[in-house]
């Protein structure tokens, strides 16, 4: 994966995180949030986290 490739990898990441906090704040917001729904979603973020530092690392 070249550079330019890697960069948009961790920009794309990067959005994606902002995007699953949102939902999160926003579904926390609710008068019954769903927990499944924020657990899953945290579970996300973790997985892009471990991705996005591979990709930091390849740069």
């Amino acid at each position: 994966m070249g550079k330019r490739a890697l960069k948009r990898r961790v920009e794309s990441l990067r959005q994606r995180i902002a995007e699953h906090e949102n939902k999160i704040a926003l579904e926390k917001e609710q008068l019954c949030p769903d927990m499944g729904l924020i657990n899953h979603w945290q579970v996300e973020i973790r997985a892009f986290n471990v991705s996005l530092m591979r990709a930091l690392k390849r740069l």
